[in-house]
């Protein structure tokens, strides 16, 4: 619903009769304390306002107040301000106070309805985002309560999706095969596999499988007898006879030579193994996970890995995304590292810093961020964390992201100029950002058609990309 909220009953009728000919229901209210009881009793997606309402005022004083009222009502509220042009001073610093926008007096009834549509629209996605994050804050919660996962933190659908799976399978036996890139946390999903199983009790036994050499491997993982090879003084208990009736995990599986697959996939097959230098056949009771950061199905394409080998291990793949593919993850990992690294330091960040850590790449996903965190709190001396204390690129340090496609035309738009973008909260912020970086790309970075398209002007959408922090990079074809 949209409240209308003027003292004069031809201009709020005329306001009405437009927005309900385009399907958009309104309610009206023609003083200020009329239009806050309204917003306390109904549903309001959007509020247009006048400036004035006493005769023969045209300050816009009562304007401002209502506005301010509104705001300590519901802070996300859009307001479009009503102004004659003795009022537009007012108008423009409520803009800056965050007004959605302003429409002069007379009005274009096109303009109007495009930009009451499209602050209804945004207002809907940023009700539904709510949904999503209490849906989802309650799903964390729960699955925190029963089960145990090993102090792990994050935000993201993406990752409580494989974190939700590790625990389900954790019951079973089934041998699991974690996916997903170096440093994205493949070794603590395996200790949840592990501390959620009935295993949780004995031995959980972890190996780079990857980083041993053919005439080693036997040896680590099977064991040796004093004087099985040179230098071999002592009898040495392998990784399978030591994980007994616990998990075995073998990370770095990908990088693991075809010589030393075979010899794990005859035990694999078996449950047998004898230690090097010794007849006597042993067996072992283990719960086998293993890691890579390798896309085996191609490395078996090129005859590096065995088919056979790869569905013995892969019963159950758990894909861990990158951090790349969990942006909201990434502040709420940082503020953990800071407090692990400095506990007894009251650091935080600055939101230059915030915004630097949500831009970055994150190539090195988890493991870099904890590291940078911890060069942070090496470097800073006092005071909250800036960018430079985190040794990020300059494109981290808060260069903005391209809005649009480097096909864009090439002049670069007239307007004010934008300042460094802001930390955008996750996930209420992105749905507005969505709209406006669509608007932008299907207008080829042209400001001006993709105000039209929302129907907002040109300044107020200039307005709206400095607050998101989207900034037009254009590029000669």
């Amino acid at each position: 619903m949209v409240l209308v909220v003027d003292d004069q009953q031809a201009v709020r009728t005329a306001l009405v009769v437009v927005l309900e000919l385009h399907g958009i229901g309104c309610l009206e209210a023609s003083s200020p304390g009329q239009a806050l009881d309204v917003i306390r009793r109904e549903d309001v997606g959007v509020v247009i306002q006048d400036m004035n309402f006493s005769t023969d005022t045209t300050s816009g004083a009562e304007g401002i107040q209502l506005f301010h009222a509104i705001r300590a009502l519901d802070p996300d509220l859009p307001v479009i301000l009503l102004t004659a042009w003795t009022s537009l001073e007012s108008a423009v610093t409520l803009i800056k106070e965050g007004a959605a926008d302003y429409i002069a007096k007379p009005w274009d009834d096109n303009k109007l309805v495009l930009s009451v549509q499209n602050l209804l629209s945004l207002r809907q996605a940023r009700f539904e985002a709510l949904r999503l994050q209490s849906r989802d804050l309650l799903a964390r919660e729960e699955l925190a309560r029963r089960f145990d996962l090993r102090g792990l933190v994050y935000r993201s659908r993406a990752m409580h999706e494989a974190v939700s799976l590790a625990v389900h399978v954790a019951a079973s036996d089934a041998a699991v095969l974690i996916t997903g890139p170096n440093g994205s946390g493949k070794e603590k999903l395996a200790e949840i596999v592990q501390a959620n199983s009935r295993r949780k009790e004995q031995p959980f036994i972890s190996v780079n499988a990857g980083g041993l050499p053919d005439q080693l491997l036997e040896a680590e993982l099977f064991g040796a007898e004093a004087g099985a090879y040179t230098g071999a003084n002592k009898l040495r208990v392998g990784r399978f006879e030591a994980a007994h009736q616990g998990t075995l995990f073998l990370d770095e599986l990908g990088n693991l030579s075809l010589t030393g697959q075979m010899k794990l996939l005859r035990v694999l097959q078996t449950g047998e193994f004898q230690r090097l230098g010794s007849s006597v056949t042993r067996r072992a009771d283990v719960r086998l996970i293993s890691a890579t950061n390798a896309d085996l199905r191609t490395e078996i394409a090129a005859g590096r890995f065995r088919e056979d080998l790869y569905f013995r291990l892969n019963v159950i793949e758990l894909r861990v995304p990158s951090l790349a593919q969990r942006p909201e993850d990434v502040q709420l990992l940082a503020r953990h590292f800071l407090g692990r690294h400095a506990p007894e330091r009251a650091l935080g960040f600055t939101p230059e810093a915030l915004g630097a850590l949500e831009q970055h790449d994150w190539p090195g996903n988890v493991r870099e961020l904890d590291n940078r965190i911890q060069r942070a709190v090496l470097v800073c001396e006092a005071g909250p964390i800036q960018p430079g204390h985190l040794g990020l690129s300059e494109r981290a340090e808060g260069a903005p992201v391209s809005a649009v496609p480097s096909s864009a035309s090439t002049a670069t738009p007239a307007g004010p100029p934008s300042s460094a973008a802001p930390s955008i909260p996750n996930p209420l912020a992105e749905a507005e950002r969505a709209v406006v970086e669509s608007a932008l790309e299907r207008a080829q970075g042209v400001v001006s058609r993709a105000a039209a398209e929302l129907g907002l002007s040109r300044q107020a959408l200039y307005r709206r990309m400095d607050r998101l922090g989207i900034a037009i990079e254009r590029r000669v074809r």
